[in-house]
């Protein structure tokens, strides 16, 4: 794989009939979504949760994830797209910030469970929690998918090394400040893998939870959970070795402002969660 990796010159064209042209990019975008439907098809069918709500879900999810990854990705480089509106348009190119699609799924899920009373709990955050717990697997695993668009791309990769699993970029592609290095860090490799390694353990987490009746709330907290601080864990460390621009902050990457936000969203949901439960056992 690595000896691939390091000698393999990426081309980011798919293929092209006539005008149409077929992107590395976008095939993987569109085959990271139809597989991470199918993941959530599944677990929907598990918690027996009506697939044709899920199905109206996902779609809206795609839509607007899509929008919102883009209008992220725009925020951060505002200055790029300024000067060059016409590749607003360009997804192709790349450009879909996940963190951007995260916000804007939160928000399409709280729209739709207030219009649909999805899995006919009262309260809105366990319809909250168990449709986002059946999500972030299929998240995950997309992702681990989308990254290798980065990789034919040729973007999102990593500082110079000299390691064998470096991969090769071109010279146009390079950073001004390090034209004269050859390969670099496959930043877009230790993410999918790592992507790859969270959908592993979320899923044998559902599973066997399924399997011993034992669907609550609080799993369906921890679930969401697990797959939020473990993935702003892993952007917070892969953001050290990362040199495609990023607004910085307080001395941090913007990515990791954000993994650092998220963390302690979740770290505060937790405590205020277990005070309100032993409030509610001391009653």
């Amino acid at each position: 794989m690595f000896n691939l990796l390091h000698n393999f010159n990426p081309d980011p064209l798919l293929f092209s009939i006539g005008f149409l042209k077929i992107y590395w990019y976008g095939f993987f975008i569109v085959l990271a979504f139809f597989i991470a439907f199918f993941i959530i098809i599944f677990l929907a069918k598990k918690y027996n949760i009506d697939k044709k709500i899920i199905i109206d879900l996902v779609f809206y999810l795609f839509i607007f994830g899509i929008i919102g990854a883009r209008i992220y990705d725009i925020f951060l480089e505002w200055r790029y797209y300024l000067n060059n509106p016409i590749d607003v348009f360009k997804i192709w190119e790349g450009g879909l910030a996940i963190h951007g699609a995260i916000l804007a799924g939160i928000i399409v899920v709280i729209v739709f469970i207030k219009k649909y009373r999805v899995i006919g709990q009262k309260e809105i955050r366990n319809n909250f929690f168990r449709i986002v717990s059946i999500i972030v697997p299929a998240l995950a695993l997309g992702q681990a998918i989308g990254r290798w668009g980065n990789y034919f791309n040729q973007e999102l990769f990593g500082l110079p090394t000299s390691g064998f699993w470096g991969i090769f970029i071109n010279p146009i592609n390079r950073p001004i400040d390090y034209y004269s290095y050859s390969y670099f860090h496959p930043t877009f490799f230790y993410e999918s893998l790592a992507c790859f390694i969270i959908f592993i353990v979320l899923m044998v987490y559902h599973l066997v939870i399924i399997r011993k009746n034992k669907i609550s709330f609080k799993n369906d907290f921890i679930i969401v959970s697990l797959y939020f601080i473990l993935y702003s864990i892993l952007r917070f460390s892969l953001e050290f070795i990362r040199i495609d621009f990023a607004p910085i902050f307080l001395g941090l990457r913007w990515p990791q402002i954000m993994s650092l936000v998220l963390i302690l969203v979740f770290i505060i949901l937790y405590v205020k969660l277990y005070l309100y439960k032993n409030r509610k056992n001391n009653i």
